[in-house]
């Protein structure tokens, strides 16, 4: 297998790192664009980009700015500067540069919320995409609770206080801004999906109409919980739409949490051929 890193510029000086993954068997006609969450950088999607290379696609691992071997930066970010502008970058390398007529999307957490902002600021590129998988993303469904309601209010004025959300708080590889966070604390708190100006994600959602995959783990009870991902789902409106609840009741190995429904050798064994059926069910 062949990791080659491509770095596209941006701002003059900073630049988005893109990974190209293949082996001598990958087909230029079966594309796969992954990005991870927050909190998060490539290593997250590391086993099911070994295992959709063995299957004969070109993966490309995108990371956000900030994260992974992207550029660090000082400018504050959050959810719709990736979405807008991150997304828009590494479309255009892959379509105009790359001339690939065609991509599945494969995302975790937070990577599923910025595609929804990229495609519905960008219509014009949905023809694009044969097919999205999300793993754990839900952008104003975690509030299941009074208790998970005072779970993210606390966290968010606790970050708010330290400017930032450490990543050994959360087990995870990267920090996370206040200001990238303060856009999810508020959309689970207020159920909403509201962006800069009031604009209503939400409400635009249903102009997606690309088959959706959406795989959440019952174990997941804070970050993304399975009725938040389902509600999520259903906000797009479509009925080739899927929804995968990873349980033991529904004949998994274990009720899986945020992290180990996409990388752990459980989920390789059982739930990345499901993302591979999916895919397959829309190549065109």
């Amino acid at each position: 297998m062949t990791e080659k890193l491509i770095k596209l510029n941006y701002d003059s000086d900073k630049y988005l790192a893109l990974w190209k993954i293949f082996n001598s068997e990958s087909s230029k006609e079966k594309n796969i664009l992954l990005t991870h969450g927050t909190f998060s950088n490539r290593k997250v999607l590391n086993g099911i980009t070994e295992y959709l290379v063995s299957k004969g696609f070109t993966c490309w691992i995108f990371e956000w700015r900030n994260h992974g071997n992207s550029s660090k930066i000082n400018q504050n970010f959050d959810f719709e500067s990736i979405g807008k502008q991150d997304f828009k970058i590494v479309f255009d390398y892959l379509f105009t540069t790359q001339n690939i007529k065609k991509t599945d999307c494969i995302t975790h957490s937070g990577g599923g919320i910025c595609l929804t902002i990229f495609l519905i600021t960008n219509p014009n590129y949905t023809s694009k995409i044969n097919s999205i998988t999300l793993f754990g993303c839900q952008a104003f469904g975690a509030v299941t609770s009074t208790k998970n309601y005072l779970k993210i209010f606390i966290a968010k004025y606790i970050s708010k206080l330290l400017g930032y959300i450490p990543a050994k708080i959360t087990g995870s590889e990267e920090n996370e801004s206040y200001f990238m966070m303060e856009q999810w604390f508020n959309w689970n708190l207020n159920k909403n999906f509201l962006g800069k100006n009031e604009f209503d994600y939400r409400a635009k959602m249903n102009e997606i109409q690309i088959p959706i995959l959406s795989i959440s783990g019952k174990g997941d009870t804070f970050i993304a919980p399975p009725k938040g991902c389902k509600d999520f789902l259903d906000a797009f409106k479509n009925p080739n739409n899927k929804y995968v609840l990873c349980s033991k009741e529904n004949g998994f190995l274990e009720d899986y949490n945020h992290s180990r429904i996409l990388h752990s050798k459980n989920a390789s064994k059982e739930i990345y051929a499901v993302v591979l059926d999916w895919i397959e069910n829309f190549e065109s």
